[in-house]
């Protein structure tokens, strides 16, 4: 830990637009916790920062489609997020949001700062424009067709279709989201900041002085700068942001990529009054965990920023991982090819940590790697109900059957060569994992525990003293010998239990509070300098009754997660699906009269969940101010349960019930289809009391 004395570390700000899945929880979550836990364990001075980024671009789309406020995506995805990272053990020091006003306050300043020194370039350019809407178009705001592959629905950024990166200028026939009218290129007045003038403090910084990070990590930013660094636009005309702090910058605020690694910043602000001693102060480590999309930001442009502003310190490392792939196909959150994290935690309660097990041990921290359902059944079985748990139960339930349930003695005089190994073998593995959590590699860390409890295994299978119990009852002149032989392994078995409970702590906290359990031992034993003691657990003491730590996982169950998976793909549309739907016929002149008869009325959905074996219907529950309903609707194609909570529908409060799947619908709701071809609620254009008749 050398000349550090105190360490920040952050995890990147996931964006409050949709939920998080494994692929972040492997990228950067669970990475960045397991080393945290251990700089705890060592009773380093450690801070765990991270909160959510509540602006850019994303977030005003997704409202847009939502029909709701920026304001309200990013309350609802931060709740779901934290709850998320909490059920997983993510042991954050603060988690905070870039909507709160000491993140604005911080940014706007730091901004100030650097434009105060004349830091940044004035430029005006031509920018795409909706003269229907009346506001500049970010390039997530432009569509048309990809040149590349013909889809007709390409963003102006990219294509998800085919995986190009684009510009708008690029796009055939480009339009905007916010009105389908053609954009037209207008002046717009930015500020920019002149990366290409810090290429050289990059260059000595990185290139010479951090050979140590990631080959990944080191390639990438070296890739960047033998391109050659360009300026780089620090402010965004948007009306959701944090507002460019300059007289003439009405409609302007900060780039999302400018504010929020400021983030990082607001945040430690909030968690504690002496937060310069983590920025400024050069005896602390800034670790920064994320994933290779984010390399570029955190390596290049927050340092470059970083070093412009004057008086922070820089990242010490960036460990970056790759990407995680799902059933050998890569995430997509807009198919909904993705195990997200809070359906896990409901579907798998309590065992967050075999999902950290697994994350960690298959971690793609070189090369992107494939999570597969089967690969997660075979390692809970083999490596942790087997291994680790089979090691702990057994070593339990042999203690309660041969030495009463207490810990029994140490008896030197017996030794042999195998108790002597027990001891060095710990202290070697400790060292590995210390080695192995210090330089960023968590899976041979892991790998190191699960073999101490192979080792446990072997040494008891070696010892056998369920065979030594045996030839007491056939030969008693052998009970006071073949005791001590069987209290000597148990000791020991018991003392590498308590060891595991420490070293594994990092990786599976919620075991390891089980173990201490068990051994009727406080969480204080988990600190990392009573690891490789053999004096952990009192000669004497009862214990616990035995529990498995970890259980078989059947196929069922794993069977019942991919099928999951595949009925929740939405599959790319094609051209003739994504084309504006064919306006339909008037239907028949009716009278008032028959319209009267209608009773619509606005109501709020409370709950929502999908029907079994039924993939286009979700079951609703309704506030309709007088009453709650149940409505049944063909939208699940469309919209996560999730994404339909707290929403404002218009219902057909008087259509007689009708079963669907065995549930009684009580109502319809209204929706519209959109150019895309996807389902839009109609809902008013503002919140209102539920009951509220629509006439």
């Amino acid at each position: 830990m050398g000349k550090f004395n105190r360490y920040l570390i952050t995890a990147a700000l996931p964006y409050a637009n949709g939920p998080v899945h494994i692929g972040h929880l492997a990228g950067c979550y669970i990475p960045a916790d397991i080393y945290v836990r251990y700089l705890r364990a060592k009773k380093a001075d450690v801070k765990f920062v991270g909160g959510t980024d509540e602006h850019g671009v994303p977030i005003t789309i997704k409202a847009m489609k939502e029909g709701v406020t920026p304001q309200d995506i990013v309350d609802k995805y931060h709740k779901i997020i934290y709850d998320s990272f909490t059920d997983m053990g993510i042991s954050f020091d603060i988690f905070s949001r870039t909507t709160k006003q000491v993140h604005h306050e911080t940014s706007a300043a730091f901004f100030k700062t650097m434009y105060d020194k004349g830091l940044f370039e004035e430029k005006v350019t031509e920018q795409y424009f909706d003269e229907t809407a009346g506001v500049f178009l970010a390039d997530r705001y432009i569509t048309g067709t990809c040149p590349k592959c013909g889809n007709p629905n390409a963003y102006g950024d990219q294509c998800e279709k085919c995986g190009s990166s684009l510009s708008p200028d690029e796009l055939i026939n480009p339009r905007s989201t916010l009105s389908n009218a053609v954009p037209v290129k207008k002046q717009t007045k930015h500020w920019y900041m002149p990366l290409q003038n810090y290429e050289p403090f990059l260059k000595e910084w990185i290139l010479e002085g951090h050979k140590e990070w990631k080959n990944n990590v080191y390639g990438q930013c070296k890739s960047w700068l033998d391109s050659g660094l360009q300026s780089r636009a620090m402010t965004r005309d948007s009306n959701w942001g944090i507002k460019v702090p300059l007289p003439d910058a009405e409609g302007k605020v900060l780039y999302v990529w400018f504010d929020a690694p400021i983030g990082y910043i607001s945040a430690t602000k909030e968690l504690t009054e002496n937060w310069a001693d983590y920025w400024c102060k050069e005896d602390t480590k800034l670790v920064h965990f994320i994933g290779k999309d984010n390399i570029v930001f955190h390596c290049i442009i927050f340092p470059a920023m970083l070093k412009a502003h004057g008086n922070f310190i820089l990242p010490d490392n960036v460990p970056a991982n790759e990407f995680l792939n799902i059933e050998g196909d890569k995430v997509s959150t807009s198919r909904n090819w993705a195990v997200w994290v809070h359906d896990y935690v409901k579907d798998f309660p309590d065992q967050q940590d075999v999902l950290r097990y697994v994350l960690t041990s298959t971690a793609p921290e070189t090369k992107d790697n494939d999570f597969t359902w089967k690969d997660f059944q075979q390692r809970n079985n083999s490596e942790l109900a087997d291994i680790f748990s089979g090691f702990v139960h057994r070593t339990m339930v042999l203690m309660h059957k041969l030495c009463g349930g207490k810990v029994p003695p140490f008896h030197p005089e017996i030794k042999d060569e195998k108790d002597d190994a027990v001891l060095p073998n710990l202290l070697a593995s400790k060292q590995k994992i210390e080695d192995s959590i210090e330089n960023f590699r968590l899976r041979e860390a892991l790998a190191e525990v699960i073999d101490i409890a192979r080792k446990g295994n072997k040494y008891l299978q070696d010892k056998e003293p369920w065979i030594l119990a045996k030839e007491m009852e056939k030969n008693p002149e052998l009970a006071e010998k073949n005791q001590k032989l069987i209290d000597n392994c148990l000791h020991l078995c018991l003392q590498l239990t308590a060891n595991l409970a420490i070293l594994a702590n990092p990786f599976l906290p919620f075991t390891a509070k089980k173990i201490c359990h068990m051994l009727k031992v406080v969480d204080r034993m988990l600190d990392w300098e009573n690891a490789g003691s053999l004096n952990l657990v009192r000669v004497g003491y009862s214990l616990r009754p035995a529990e498995k730590l970890f259980v078989q996982i059947e196929d069922a169950k794993i069977q019942e997660q991919i099928d999951k998976l595949h009925a929740g793909l939405v599959k790319p549309a094609t051209p003739a699906e994504t084309a504006a739907p064919e306006p339909k016929e008037v239907k028949e002149e009716i009278q008032f009269e028959d319209f009267a008869k209608l009773d619509l009325r606005v109501g709020t959905i409370l709950e929502a969940e999908k029907v079994p074996k039924a993939d286009k219907l979700l079951k609703l529950l309704v506030d309709i101010g007088t009453e709650k309903r149940t409505v049944v609707s063909g939208i699940a194609a469309h919209f996560a349960p999730e994404e339909v909570v707290g929403k404002q529908v218009t219902l057909v409060a008087n259509l007689a019930p009708r079963k669907m799947r065995g549930i009684e619908s009580q109502g319809m709701i209204l929706m519209a289809e959109n150019a895309a071809g996807k389902l839009v609620f109609v809902n008013p254009d503002a919140a209102v009391d539920a009951g509220s008749e629509v006439r």
